[in-house]
């Protein structure tokens, strides 16, 4: 290895932690995404309009960059001893149009947001919440129906923000410009902190560059970004994931949905054992090798293996079954419906047509996917449209670490697929069990029964990377892969 003197690589040292910030102080991310979809106004959220809003609007609560809840918009909370209702003392302050922040106010945006979310699998997740209640001077209530744990991990969601006219309810304000989208943290007044005299110099801008992960890494290596974020497995492969690449790639161990959901239960796969038997021929070990991440684990499990509190009630499919005869048995189960179900020549394998995003990961999967479902005659066509789609891929982060989150994805009201009534009537009887261990229990019998239903075949848990420079504070992987873009706008002392 070619030696250098120790007074040339220092300089190099000082320009490389210099990367990404520009003459007037601004801190440049570099966020995967589109900006039409990062910047939109509604509450149907992508991952990168997440991050934006969250940073521009809040709620009473919000979460930080190790994925806890902190406060926000309230200062304080308190659960009653029955768990059933939750006190939240507002903070004092005025909206951004400079009328008081009064629980009745705060009470009628979170109302409004709750009302915005119908139809959605978080409205799903919020069922509980029977009513918010706005009681003296600062204070709001939220009663529930049932106790649930994870309340506030719901409430911390962007889609939670409360909004309200005259600007921005978030610590963040944002300007859209030529150079891209700016951010700048508010007067420590209207963050809810005490004045600072010179706080302008513990803060700096953000400047959002929102576009494809290809750019968003060209801009990192040339140093015109200090930070990437929003990677998934469809872009990981323009990435280097080697040892040399350990100080720059961070990977967030994520909860949440990474597989192939069922669309169509007509003809082939309108047949549970057939489903079953596709769920079999996947090799997810060889799947998530090709990708060469440490700590990546496959699961036949619809919900994430390893959740705070699992009782250990379900296993994994098929465990010490070897691939080769489970290939054979869903071969077997696609001929014998074949002989049922159709005429003529036998021997020609039946077309599926999967989902897939544009990105050489999806490539490298679709590629893998294809050879191993050929083993038991299938053939996979891949389209873009998911309306002509037979299997859909869901890439998916779990908003909250619990079983129900998993099975509210498919539930029946959303019509996103086939589905089963028998596991959202037991998730629902699990949501009003008042003893955790029984409830429990009920969510192990639902996701048992989700298993078998087989209109979603796990592969393992979604996989999201960032580039970060040595120089970026404010950052740490996750188990929800978001990271609150004001705390980057933070200097250390």
């Amino acid at each position: 290895m070619l030696r250098r003197p120790l007074f040339l690589i220092l300089p190099l040292l000082a320009s490389l932690a210099a990367c990404g910030s520009n003459d007037t102080g601004e801190l440049d991310i570099a966020l995967v995404g589109t900006e039409e979809g990062a910047l939109t106004t509604s509450l149907r959220l992508s991952e990168s309009a997440q991050l934006v809003r969250a940073a521009t609007q809040t709620g009473l609560v919000t979460l930080n960059e190790r994925g806890e809840v902190v406060p926000a918009l309230a200062e304080t909370w308190l659960p009653t001893e029955d768990g059933l209702s939750y006190i939240f003392r507002l903070r004092q302050g005025t909206w951004p149009d400079g009328s008081e922040m009064t629980a009745a106010s705060a009470r009628d945006a979170l109302q409004e947001a709750l009302d915005g979310l119908e139809g959605t699998s978080l409205a799903r997740d919020l069922a509980p919440i029977s009513e918010v209640r706005a009681m003296a001077g600062r204070v709001i209530e939220i009663q529930l129906s049932t106790p649930e744990p994870y309340l506030l991990q719901l409430l911390a969601q962007p889609e939670l923000a409360l909004r309200q006219p005259g600007g921005e309810t978030g610590p963040m304000t944002l300007v859209q410009g030529e150079q891209g989208v700016l951010l700048a943290m508010k007067p420590p007044r209207d963050r809810g902190l005490p004045d600072e005299e010179d706080w302008q110099s513990e803060v700096r801008p953000l400047r959002l560059l929102i576009g494809p992960a290809a750019d968003g890494i060209a801009r990192f290596d040339n140093g015109e970004a200090a930070l990437v974020m929003g990677g998934t497995l469809g872009s990981l492969p323009l990435v280097e994931t080697g040892p040399l690449s350990s100080g720059t790639l961070r990977i967030d161990n994520t909860f949440g949905l990474f597989g192939l959901q069922v669309l169509s239960d007509e003809g082939l796969l309108g047949d549970d054992g057939v489903r079953e038997g596709l769920a079999m021929a996947i090799d997810r070990p060889a799947l998530l090798d090709r990708y060469n991440i440490g700590g990546w684990r496959p699961t036949t499990r619809p919900v994430s293996p390893g959740l705070p509190g699992e009782p250990g009630l379900v296993n994994e499919r098929w465990e010490g079954e070897s691939i080769d005869d489970l290939r054979a048995q869903a071969a077997a189960r696609i001929r014998n419906w074949r002989s049922q179900h159709e005429d003529g020549d036998l021997s020609q394998p039946v077309e599926i047509a999967l989902a897939l995003p544009a990105g050489p990961g999806w490539d490298r999967l679709y590629r893998d996917l294809t050879e191993q479902l050929a083993t038991i005659g299938l053939r996979l066509i891949r389209v873009e449209d998911a309306r002509r789609a037979d299997l859909l891929l869901v890439d998916r982060v779990a908003r909250y670490p619990a079983p129900r989150w998993f099975m509210n994805q498919f539930h029946c009201s959303l019509a996103r697929g086939p589905c089963d009534e028998e596991v959202d009537q037991l998730v629902e009887t699990a949501l009003a069990e008042p003893d955790p261990a029984a409830r429990a229990r009920l969510l192990a019998q639902a996701e048992a029964q989700f298993t078998l239903a087989n209109v979603y075949i796990p592969i393992g848990s979604p996989l999201r990377w960032s580039l970060v420079r040595g120089s970026v504070n404010g950052f740490a992987p996750n188990a929800y892969a978001f990271h609150p873009l004001p705390e980057m706008a933070l200097i250390p002392r």
